[in-house]
């Protein structure tokens, strides 16, 4: 099933590359390359104080956009860099901000936007830790929190704010966050942004910023609008890319199950529940409303589960989240909207309960279990209705995804 075409694949799949190579194009007219690349953080010429942070966080060799990401953007350039999630993209863009801040001024110098609270929750935790030494003060200004606490801290003073686009606005419109001093702009999965309406708030931004501002543009896909952005607001921007086919989702195996009608789903997620429970696993659905449901019928057959999606409160995700990360709670089950999120080192096995709409949120949700290099096993339940899809995905990332075999347990 996996390696037949569906109907008039062809058609789609010639459109899909016409468009692709016509957007690579203007772009490659647009940007400069940047090839230096280096093998180690000591070769970057980083502070000093920043690379104890660096390796106290446990990194020790640069991964593919650090070695050739982290020192243009430490050279003021405007960068555009694409690749995967899970790659290092956060810890290169937080160096880089990290080395050009002035620590004797206490005000906002930099500003990073992310598309979801809980990956500008991560960014804020990424960022404090890489500037351990450096004392440098972050704070994530995100909905669903208190505007006067928000408030309360960014007069106190801060060096870099992240947040959501919806916050940060607000906060500059109210004149609480002065952009007077920020040198630096960074838009953290930008195609997320801007596919989640989010364009307009991202130009209001700009627009109060200081004019000389260095951009950074971070994205795993560059659809047209992210390069309409980099066309607006930067200037000779550097683009650094790790190209589609290297995206592979290497030391990550690939399965699907055939599973004919969508109420035969849940049985076989109760057969492979033993399995999941030997690891930590995250099983991802298309709705929150199915989060609900999933999560009701699991537990109704005392499979321990936890449920986290958009509807529910900060305070209440954060909770679930830390349990997760704990261990304390072994099976998570979400929407994409967390996808981007869920930073959990131990997470081995990946359950696509839904295909992705997107074939690109494929890579956000299963591109978690093998962060740098970690081995991991990816799980797709694939209906009639689902086949194109899958189809869709395996040429989209240049893979074959096989057949379940029995032994599961074996893999993990």
């Amino acid at each position: 099933m996996a390696g037949m075409a569906p109907e008039g694949s062809q058609f789609d799949a010639r459109q899909y590359d016409e468009k692709m190579s016509q957007i690579n194009a203007e772009a490659d007219d647009f940007f400069t390359t940047y090839d230096e690349v280096c093998d180690t953080f000591d070769a970057m010429g980083l502070h000093e104080n920043l690379l104890r942070g660096i390796y106290a966080y446990g990194f020790e060799k640069p991964s593919a956009i650090q070695q050739r990401g982290i020192v243009p953007f430490c050279k003021g350039l405007d960068v555009i860099q694409q690749a995967q999630s899970g790659t290092g993209k956060t810890a290169t863009f937080c160096s880089g901000i990290l080395q050009q801040l002035d620590y004797g001024l206490v005000e906002c110098q930099a500003l990073v936007l992310a598309p979801t609270r809980e990956l500008a929750q991560q960014i804020e935790k990424v960022m404090r830790a890489l500037g351990d030494y450096l004392g440098v003060k972050v704070h994530a200004c995100v909905g669903g929190t208190s505007v006067r606490e928000d408030q309360r801290i960014l007069s106190s003073g801060v060096h870099v704010v992240v947040g959501t686009p919806g916050r940060v606005f607000d906060m500059l419109r109210r004149q609480s966050l002065r952009p007077d001093y920020i040198k630096m702009f960074v838009l953290d999965e930008a195609d997320e942004m801007l596919s989640r309406g989010f364009k307009d708030q991202i130009y209001d931004i700009f627009q109060l910023l200081p004019s000389k501002v260095q951009v950074g543009v971070f994205s795993a896909t560059m659809p047209p609008e992210a390069l309409e952005i980099t066309r607006k607001f930067m200037s000779k921007p550097v683009r650094i890319l790790v190209k589609r086919d290297e995206l592979t989702l290497e030391g990550i195996k690939q399965f699907y199950v055939n599973v004919e009608k969508e109420e035969w789903k849940l049985d076989t997620l109760c057969d492979l529940y033993e399995t999941l429970a030997i690891t930590q696993s995250v099983i991802f659905v298309n709705t929150r409303r199915k989060v609900d449901w999933l999560t009701d019928k699991m537990r109704s057959r005392d499979h321990t589960v936890s449920a986290t999606h958009g509807d529910m409160d900060q305070n209440t995700r954060d909770i679930i989240m830390r349990e997760f990360r704990s261990g304390s709670s072994r099976v998570l089950i979400t929407t994409d909207l967390l996808a981007r999120g869920i930073d959990v080192q131990q997470v081995s096995l990946v359950i696509n309960y839904d295909l992705p709409t997107q074939p690109e949120n494929y890579l956000h949700r299963i591109g978690r279990s093998g962060r740098f290099g970690r081995k991991g096993v990816a799980i797709n339940f694939v209906t009639r209705d689902d086949e194109r899809m899958l189809f869709d995905i395996q040429r989209f990332y240049n893979v074959i995804i096989e057949e379940l075999p029995s032994n599961v347990a074996d893999l993990i």
